[in-house]
């Protein structure tokens, strides 16, 4: 049984707040590229709002921002109870010596109206307070129950002015929801935001699930699911809780994937006693193999210009990274390290593919570049796996076991940035695994 989900996305004006006359576009910035940062003092006020909702709203709106801002590992919100002016004095200019005073080098401020349609307004402005200048000002247009997205948007214009590059805020994330004992382990769809807010349940656990992937229209989430105890691939429809069989496959089907356009599904397919990689037209359901070694390929991923797949097969004796051409061509290995490696998943931005490593007992998370160089392990332990891309390629998300003594815990969701140092948990009301990251919201 399948339970519909309407999931709307924010209709929204937006336009820009110009810059008072006379200044120009401040130089605060944050590098991103160079390793470790040090997280960046920000100050974000609440944003002023008339009367209790206003207000109610924009102490919310404030709370949301801040937090999107502290989990990237970049930005340090400043203690509201260090603040000097007041939020209704900030209707006017900021007062920049009360904010250098409390080392805020950044202040975020906004407001909040309800305008006479219905439609929630909002406004912010984000200053350098060293410098004194705006350098980004921004106000939106959206119906009030959005007042959540508009935060994580803003957050995103913010992160972007800062860091130079896109932020991830505005995104969602599907898992598979475990809870029951081990042996009966009852296993949904899951969906939320980014920090786990807006949590739903997609399926009802009547059927295992597994291996959930976004379409790039996000639309649409492929996975695998086991009725009559074969596993076969499906697509399910967000928005309307469809659920639609992708095709009736001559042998087991594994790790379905999207391809970069969403015209194409690339996965696994077993057939007397091997495994290989196919891809399938979404339009005219037609399928072809792509990879023919005898053994056990898996886990493809396309490069996100499409024109190469990574994977990983057990051709060469053990279980270790390849990459090909899109058309199976010219297929090479490039993990050589020592251990086995498994689940690649190829960045956004092109240049890392993350990975799962086995060594002497212990799994890893890791990247390295296409070509198998500069292998980096970001996070290890009894069980870490099923890594997922943020949509600017700057952050990983996957799932985590420990073990002590004979116990091992539920699975639970952890990101980390590609530093190493910033890992998060993710909250989810079940054990959760095989997260997959959206790309940003249209």
């Amino acid at each position: 049984m399948f339970l519909p989900t309407k999931i709307s996305s924010a209709v929204m004006l937006m336009f820009a707040l110009l810059l008072p006359s006379g200044m120009a576009q401040a130089e605060l910035r944050v590098d991103i590229t160079q390793g470790k940062a040090e997280p960046l003092p920000i100050a974000v006020t609440d944003f002023f709002g008339a009367g209790a909702e206003g207000a109610s709203i924009g102490r919310d709106m404030a709370q949301v921002i801040a937090a999107d801002l502290q989990r990237s590992g970049l930005f340090k919100p400043i203690d509201k109870r260090a603040f000097i002016q007041t939020d209704s004095a900030l209707n006017t200019l900021p007062r920049f010596g009360d904010w250098r005073i409390i080392n805020a080098q950044a202040l975020v401020q906004g407001r909040t109206e309800m305008v006479p349609d219905g439609r929630l307004r909002v406004e912010f402005r984000l200053w350098d307070v060293f410098a004194e200048q705006q350098m980004i000002g921004l106000a939106y247009f959206t119906v009030p129950d959005n007042w959540r997205r508009v935060s994580h948007i803003i957050a995103d214009a913010i992160y972007k002015r800062i860091t130079g590059e896109d932020g991830y805020f505005d995104t969602r994330i599907v898992y598979i929801a475990e809870n029951g004992p081990e042996r009966r382990r009852i296993k949904r769809l899951a969906i939320m935001d980014q920090d786990g807010a807006n949590h739903r349940f997609l399926t009802d656990g009547s059927e295992l699930v597994l291996t959930p992937r976004f379409s790039p229209t996000l639309q649409e989430i492929t996975y695998l699911s086991y009725r009559g105890n074969t596993p076969r691939v499906y697509i399910f429809n967000i928005d309307t809780g469809r659920q639609e069989l992708l095709g009736d496959f001559p042998g087991m089907t594994f790790a379905p994937r999207f391809s970069p356009d969403g015209q194409s599904v690339i996965m696994s397919m077993s057939e007397s006693g091997k495994t290989n990689i196919y891809v399938m037209d979404l339009r005219t359901r037609q399928y072809r193999q792509l990879t023919r070694s005898g053994a056990i390929d898996t886990s493809p991923s396309y490069a996100p210009d499409s024109q190469q797949i990574t994977f990983n097969s057990d051709r060469g004796g053990s279980q270790q990274l390849y990459v090909m051409d899109k058309d199976g061509k010219n297929v090479r290995r490039i993990s050589f390290g020592t251990g086995s490696y498994a689940t690649p998943v190829w960045s956004p931005r092109g240049d890392l593919i993350a990975f799962t490593k086995i060594l002497k007992g212990t799994f890893y998370i890791g990247v390295m570049r296409p070509d198998g160089t500069g292998e980096r392990l970001l996070a290890q332990d009894y069980l870490v796996e099923a890594p997922t891309w943020s949509p600017n390629g700057r952050v990983l998300m996957y799932f985590r076991q420990s073990k002590s003594g004979e116990k091992v815990t539920d699975p639970r969701l952890y990101s980390i940035d590609l530093t190493g140092y910033n890992e998060r948990e993710i909250i989810t009301p079940v054990g959760a695994s095989d997260p997959a990251w959206s790309p940003l919201i249209p």
